[in-house]
Parts: C-alpha cells; sequence; structure tokens
C-alpha cells in the first residue's frame, strides 16, 4: 500500500506547488491571495502543501485570482486524476452500497485477465451471499453509509456471472489467514469455504492457497487486485486507490508472481481449505452447532 499512497500523496503534492507557482507569479503573498478569496490563510498553505484536496472551484478561484485562467482546464484535469485515484468510501458510498458494486460490474465487463491476491477477506467474486452481507454489514457500521445491503448483495451476486464467461480468465492468492478470520458466523463461513472447493475446479478460475507454515519472500501486506495490465486496485480503510502509472503496475504484477509461485493449488489447495474446515466444523460442534 505504501507505493501507492505515495503515488495519490505525490498527485496531491504537485497540483500544490502548480498552485504555488501561480501564485508566486502573479507577486501574491499567500495571506494576500486569501484576502482576495475570503479565505482563512490556512487553507492556502494547506492547499500549497498537498495537505488538503481543492474542489473544482477552488481552482477556478486560485486562478482567476492569480491572473492565470487560461490554465483553468489543465487544473482540473490534474485534480479529476488525483481523484480517479484516491475515491474516499464515504463519497463514493455516498448513494449506497449498490452503487459501487455496479462500477465494479462495470469494471469487470472490460477485464480479461483478473488477478487478486487478499490476506483477509474472500474475493468478492467468489463470496457467498451471506459472507457478502457480513462484508456489507461491516462497511455499513464503520463508514456510516446508507444500509442497501439486500440491494448491494443481488449486484454482486449477479457479477460473479462472470466467472462464467470463456473469455474471461481468474487467478486468485489467499493466504491462510483468509479462510480463519472469523469474520462472519461460523455456519456462513463454512458455507463459504464449502464454495471454494467448488470453485477451484473450474477451468477460468486458477485459486491458490499459501498455508501459514510457506517462507515468503515477500510479505502479503495487503490485498490488491490488477485488472489486465492496466489498472491496480488497492483498498484501504478510508479509500479504494486506483494504481495506472506502468512502475507501479509492474510492481504488483511482480510481487503477484512471486507469491503465485509459492501458493498451493488444485489438490493441495482443497486439502488446505479441507483441513480448515475441519478445524472449524469441531469448533462449530464444541460451540454447540450441531454441524
Amino acid at each position: 500500500m505504501t507505493v501507492g499512497v505515495t503515488s495519490v500523496q505525490q498527485a496531491r503534492q504537485a497540483l500544490g506547488l502548480r498552485l504555488r507557482e501561480l501564485r508566486r507569479h502573479s507577486g501574491l503573498t499567500g495571506r494576500e491571495l486569501a484576502g482576495q478569496l475570503g479565505w482563512p490563510a490556512s487553507k492556502i498553505s494547506k492547499l500549497e502543501n498537498g495537505h488538503q484536496t481543492p474542489t473544482d472551484g477552488d481552482l477556478r478561484a486560485w486562478a482567476n485570482a492569480t491572473g492565470a485562467e487560461r490554465v483553468v482546464a489543465e487544473l482540473v484535469a490534474s485534480l479529476h486524476t488525483l481523484e480517479s485515484q484516491h475515491a474516499e468510501w464515504r463519497r463514493q458510498l455516498r448513494g449506497g452500497l449498490r452503487s459501487h458494486q455496479v462500477e465494479l460490474a462495470r469494471l469487470d465487463e472490460k477485464t480479461k485477465l483478473f488477478r487478486a491476491l487478499e490476506s483477509t477477506f474472500i474475493p468478492g467474486l467468489l463470496q457467498t451471499a451471506e459472507y457478502a452481507r457480513a462484508r456489507f454489514a461491516q462497511s455499513i457500521r464503520v463508514l456510516k453509509v446508507p444500509n442497501d445491503v439486500d440491494e448491494a448483495v443481488r449486484v454482486r451476486l449477479q457479477r460473479q456471472e462472470i466467472l462464467y464467461q470463456s473469455d474471461k480468465r481468474f487467478h486468485f492468492l489467499l493466504t491462510e489467514a483468509v479462510l480463519r478470520y472469523r469474520l462472519c458466523p461460523v455456519e456462513v463461513m463454512l458455507a463459504q469455504l464449502d464454495r471454494l472447493v467448488a470453485l477451484s475446479a473450474m477451468r477460468n478460475v486458477r485459486l491458490g492457497i499459501i498455508p501459514f507454515e510457506t517462507p515468503y519472500s515477500v510479505a502479503p501486506a495487503h490485498g490488491f487486485w490488477l485488472l489486465d495490465e492496466d489498472l491496480v486496485i488497492v483498498e484501504t480503510f478510508s479509500a479504494e486507490l486506483h494504481l495506472a502509472q506502468p512502475p507501479e503496475i509492474a510492481l504488483y504484477s511482480a510481487i503477484f508472481d512471486r507469491l503465485a509461485a509459492i501458493a498451493s493449488y488444485g489438490r493441495d489447495a482443497r486439502a488446505v481449505i479441507t483441513r480448515v474446515i475441519e478445524d472449524l466444523s469441531g469448533t462449530a460442534a464444541r460451540d454447540g452447532d450441531p454441524r
């Protein structure tokens, strides 16, 4: 995640430096510009140092006040590029969870090769309805967004139909921790693990599991998705990062390949999942669940 966050911050700082150049070229001090715009002086400082993201209106006002109306389009384009890289969850989900699933479905349709590493969650394209419901419920609790879980689950399950399209290929890497984290009721997780076993046999789905005992040369610090050779998506608690610079894509591709090389596949992967099912079933029995 460090590379992605750094890329977004660098883009914000670059925009801030451009604004500072325009102010200095106009001969205005920060306080003078703030006075003209009716802003607190602290806002000028935050924008120039990349500590605050401007709005379209902020950029137009800045350009007009510094006599740089000619570069408004350039500034707005830079801002929109930054926004596409860093989509804050609260803003992205303010219309509900379903709308984001619809946006992802549009990306799904354009993508031919999906590569995903997950170190915490079952990937959305592999989730059962009830596991998905538990994941969406967390988003609602943490982000305080509108509750449209039923619609979001429905669209997520519709998205999974692409698993059966012969022109698409999927390569999923999961750490064993993903299989063991108690992020939902036991019975929900057991059904989810059963589904992973079934999906592992699909012809266009390659499911790799990295067991606990596997030595790592690269730590699975966070999950990410590679869509073809065009885009990397990284999810944090606060935002979804879209990384499209060639060096970033090359880095994440190399990390994915190194982790894919140490994963277990086929019968060996299913053996790991089955072992977890047996352990979890034992836990359920001790807790009074007849399964």
